[in-house]
């Protein structure tokens, strides 16, 4: 046998050696996986880790057989506000060697379901007989319907925000694996973060700040600048506050109207499909550009009067208030003091489709503006408690109340230091060899695509091109919404789903254990139809060909 072959015979046996250890009902006791975790053996300050008596669970649908545990992370501050991480590992009873952390969602305050399917459609990550783990982020969930008020207090605990910000992620990590080693005595041999929304900038936190700890990362739709996201839908009403720049829900058609109108065919195709985003952000980002463009010029109202403001086709014109606001909207949002990692802007949102969607168009008046009632509700959304808790301190404050560069900027700072995943340099986690892949979608009008695009490009400017590509990919799925999923729009004929479909795990796993790269055009799919999913700034470019032929495009620049 030559060299070659003894290597390779030897690669397989270690592999198979590395392929599976199993454990059984005895082995899910708390004389096997303790009571408690050393506070040693987490890297970052808690004051106490209990656990709960481990539940055994026979295999069900697709799931295997596993052994569950839930434990708590006391904190450090013993303060009334302060808050414990809520945390789960979920032990398959064939096991790979492989783990992965999952990431939460919204605001968290709940463990992620540990069993749970992977994307849509996905089958779980536990039943591929990986170890599962994740955490509440270190405060609970408590929505104040028909039950107990909503717990808010949390949002002023110093500890809590840091949690929720990162720390939580290495607290997780370091009990999960303490628990891993004590079932199947050995650590994995692969460790994994999979994340989406707020578990999507969990997982670029982890690839930030804890790169020693992961293998491989996969995170979608990652809310990127946190502390600015929060904030964003306020400085939108703010800027609303007149009532002359209410942009109503009548302009909906207008909008997206006069969005596909102008950017349709910059791929080369009128097909309902905004694919070539970066052309169409050129348009109507009144930032880029010869000064005092306006992109807005045709659907602007002859003598700034509405002759019909409840009109809702697409024709209906808009007020120079109105057009003031969307500019703000879909342009870059500038801050008075340069955030953490010296990032100066917020990328506001991209063209979309679905301009009312996630709050960009609200048909109310709120407290502070303009018309609204003395007695009018608070402005409030997803975010909102990261304004008024984490920023002004006190959850009942009225977030409009809020001035860019005033006595809160100090504050602003703070905060972006805590939660934002902004860190262009992730040479840590290449030098490990982690790999890392993130996908977003242009229509998404809760996360920011602006804020994810000018993250990717942070990157490549910081890393160049070359280095990135040979551990990470930042794919665009354009006119695809938070949950990447979308629709063609025309004038005439059904709407169409958009392609978006693809393979998030076995795209991760195929680059770190087989060194397998995607490439930077990937095959998604919906149904019968296909397109490509392209590397940024690169988008499918019709060439030539069916239309719902993948095959069709090309991932091009411009």
């Amino acid at each position: 046998m030559n060299r070659l072959a003894i290597a390779a015979a030897t690669v397989v046996l270690v592999r198979a050696a590395f392929a599976q250890k199993t454990i059984t009902p005895a082995d899910c006791t708390p004389e096997k996986l303790g009571a408690g975790i050393p506070v040693a053996a987490i890297s970052l300050p808690v004051s106490a880790v209990t656990l709960n008596p481990p539940q055994w669970h026979e295999a069900a649908n697709a799931n295997p057989a596993y052994c569950s545990v839930d434990g708590s992370m006391a904190p450090v501050d013993k303060s009334p506000n302060a808050r414990a991480i809520r945390f789960g590992v979920a032990l398959p009873a064939s096991w790979t060697l492989r783990a992965a952390q999952l990431g939460g969602g919204g605001m968290n305050g709940v463990i992620p379901p540990l069993a749970g399917p992977l994307g849509r459609g996905g089958v779980s990550v536990l039943s591929r007989g990986i170890a599962t783990y994740g955490s509440d982020s270190g405060h609970q969930a408590s929505p104040g319907r028909g039950g107990p008020p909503a717990d808010t207090a949390w949002a002023t605990n110093e500890e809590a925000i840091a949690n929720l910000g990162h720390m939580q992620l290495k607290k997780t990590h370091d009990a999960a694996f303490v628990l891993i080693e004590r079932a199947y005595g050995t650590r994995p041999r692969f460790n994994y973060f999979f994340g989406t929304s707020q578990g999507g900038r969990e997982a670029l936190t982890v690839a930030q700040r804890y790169p020693a700890d992961y293998d491989g990362i996969a995170a979608e739709v990652p809310i990127v600048s946190f502390s600015s996201l929060m904030l964003a839908p306020e400085v939108i009403r703010i800027q609303e506050k007149p009532i002359a720049n209410w942009v109503t829900p009548a302009k909906t058609n207008a909008i997206r109207a006069e969005f596909m109108r102008q950017c349709d065919q910059l791929d080369g195709l009128a097909d309902g499909i905004i694919n070539n985003y970066m052309a169409c952000r050129a348009i109507f980002d009144v930032k880029q550009g010869a000064k005092g463009r306006d992109p807005w010029a045709a659907k602007r109202c002859p003598n700034n009067i509405d002759p019909n403001p409840q009109d809702t086709s697409a024709a209906a014109c808009l007020t120079n208030g109105q057009i003031s606001t969307l500019q703000m909207v879909y342009s870059p949002y500038e801050f008075a003091t340069p955030l953490a990692n010296g990032v100066k802007s917020f990328g506001m949102w991209f063209p979309t489709t679905d301009p009312s969607g996630s709050g960009l168009i609200l048909p109310a008046r709120f407290r502070g503006q303009e018309g609204a009632a003395p007695d009018a509700p608070l402005h409030s959304h997803l975010g909102a408690l990261g304004v008024t808790g984490f920023l002004m301190k006190d959850p009942g404050a009225n977030p409009l109340d809020y001035v860019e560069g005033g006595p809160l900027n100090k504050r602003r700072v703070e905060l972006s230091q805590i939660l934002d995943s902004t860190n262009p340099d992730l040479s840590a986690f290449r030098k490990r060899g982690g790999k890392l892949i993130v996908v977003i979608g242009t229509d998404d009008t809760l996360a920011s695509p602006g804020a994810q695009i000018a993250y990717y490009q942070s990157v490549l400017d910081k890393m160049g091109r070359e280095a990135v590509d040979t551990f990470a990919r930042f794919f665009v799925l354009p006119q695809t919404n938070h949950g990447l999923m979308g629709r063609t729009h025309t004038p005439e004929g059904q709407p169409q789903p958009i392609p978006s479909t693809y393979d998030r795990f076995g795209l991760i796993t195929a680059w770190v254990e087989n060194n397998q790269a995607p490439g930077k055009s990937v095959p998604v799919t919906a149904g019968e139809r296909g397109l490509p999913m392209c590397s940024y700034p690169d988008y499918p470019k019709y060439a030539k060909g069916p239309v719902g032929d993948a095959a069709s495009y090309s991932c091009a620049a411009k």
